[in-house]
């Protein structure tokens, strides 16, 4: 097996599908990349038994094979190295990898390709296709929301529904929820599938550096992810999504509207000063309005900000995880929120004043029952 290919273009491609690479793999040959030449296309592949990723580079082929090669010393060996043509030969007997650059040559072992775990082919699957720009965003606003508890295993993941009257992405981790809707996806049939959270990221990753549309094709078992060159398989969550509609409140008489970005900047600096295990601030809600307080016992810190708004209910006090809210306003695009209030123990969603016209989205945070004698 032997080819040439741009140093700097090896590199990228392996850093993309690096992410997969697990820290305390089960199999040792999962820490590897594995390497497949026919011709002049080079299939790179990563696994972790429960996520695999691929990708195709473009390099000078002479002599087909494939070869593990592990990923630390592969890829620290690449980004020491400025930008210049490499020719990699692997001897396909004793599977050592001879790398010879400008000024140098590096020799290290690998693995036979026979060896890595069999990566899943689409077998029985249903197809949708989404708009790139749609589905990173529908990622941005979810992803932040998804539960890193294991002992609810449904939550760890982006709940993706596809119905006749559009595409659902929600994500919760009991804390704060996210809805997000997008009405030009549609669906002959109802299915619902929970991706994984690191498959989620992986696919931001993805997105971000092109336009190509991306091909979702699954089963009962694995979502197969298509955008461009790149290829992600995932085995879905399998579990029961909780019913997210059944704590939305209904009922939530009282808007507050202030300018995002603002009210975002205060809570991160209102944050600084406040309980590191609870991250609380209080909002103290006028009609024109909106003091934020928060303090720190342990450390006698204090703050507190004031901003205007509009507020069409009566006067109100409310406490917030500072980080949550800031979180939410973070992914937001609009200029404009508004933040739709009952009573200070029920969640408040929060909203987008602008949007566009297929788009639908919500946002919802869990109060924190306030301290005594706060601030």
């Amino acid at each position: 097996m032997k080819f040439t290919t741009s140093s700097q273009a090896f590199l990228k491609e392996l850093q993309l599908l690096s992410g997969v690479i697990g820290t305390n793999s089960v199999l040792p040959i999962l820490e590897d990349f594995l390497l497949q030449l026919e011709g002049n296309k080079l299939r790179i592949f990563t696994s972790d038994l429960e996520t695999s990723m691929s990708t195709i580079l473009e390099v000078e082929g002479s002599e087909d094979g494939e070869i593990a090669i592990p990923s630390k010393i592969l890829l620290e060996t690449l980004k020491a190295l400025p930008e210049q043509p490499l020719d990699i030969e692997i001897n396909n007997d004793t599977f050592t990898v001879c790398i010879v650059s400008s000024n140098g040559k590096y020799n290290l072992i690998g693995e036979s390709g026979e060896d890595f775990p069999n990566i899943p082919e689409p077998s029985e699957v249903k197809e949708v296709g989404m708009n790139s720009e749609l589905f990173e965003g529908a990622i941005k606003k979810t992803l932040f929301a998804v539960s890193n508890d294991d002992l609810r295993p449904a939550m760890t993941g982006v709940n993706i529904e596809l119905t006749e009257n559009g595409a659902i992405f929600v994500a919760t981790d009991a804390h704060k929820l996210v809805k997000y809707k997008n009405s030009s996806i549609k669906s002959d049939t109802y299915t619902s599938f929970i991706v994984p959270k690191k498959a989620m990221g992986l696919l931001r990753n993805v997105m971000s550096r092109g336009d190509d549309d991306v091909k979702i094709a699954y089963n009962d078992t694995n979502a197969f992810f298509n955008i461009g060159k790149v290829e992600l398989i995932c085995r879905l969550i399998d579990g029961k999504f909780p019913d997210y509609n059944a704590v939305i409140p209904v009922n939530n008489p009282h808007t507050l509207t202030m300018d995002r970005k603002d009210f975002e900047r205060a809570l991160n600096r209102i944050s600084l000063y406040s309980s590191r295990s609870t991250y609380q601030v209080k909002l103290n809600i006028n009609k024109t309005t909106v003091a934020l307080l928060a303090e720190d016992r342990d450390f006698s810190n204090e703050a507190y900000e004031q901003l205007n708004c509009e507020y069409d209910g009566e006067p109100m006090e409310i406490a917030f995880n500072a980080k949550f809210l800031a979180e939410v306003l973070n992914v937001l695009d609009s200029d404009q929120v508004s933040i739709k209030l009952s009573t200070p123990s029920r969640a408040g969603l929060i909203l987008p004043s602008e949007k566009s016209e297929d788009e639908d989205i919500l946002m919802l945070v869990m109060p924190i029952m306030m301290n005594v004698n706060t601030v």
